[in-house]
């Protein structure tokens, strides 16, 4: 067995779980998705900027979100938004 591979899959649910209780949160507190969006988008710019990716997952985020333009980065965000909340549905 590749425990290896358990830790990074272990990590990766760990953050995608981690950004769906703050999409949780934001829609309790009455928040648009549009604004949970551009909110997300603020955080993924100061993620970017000071936290080094745990995980290939999380690498390939940080390459997308490097060579994106602000729209690109709007999209990213409610994808990962998107992602997340169909998680919780599965």
């Amino acid at each position: 067995m590749d425990y290896e591979n358990i830790n990074r899959m272990s990590d990766w649910n760990h953050w995608k779980n981690t950004i769906s209780k703050a999409v949780n949160l934001g829609q309790m507190a009455g928040l648009s998705d549009e604004t949970i969006s551009k909110v997300g988008t603020k955080i993924g710019n100061i993620l970017n900027a000071s936290v080094d990716p745990e995980n290939r997952e999380q690498r390939l985020i940080k390459e997308l979100w490097n060579v994106a333009d602000d729209e690109d980065k709007q999209t990213l965000s409610k994808l990962i938004i998107k992602m997340v909340q169909s998680n919780n549905n599965d």
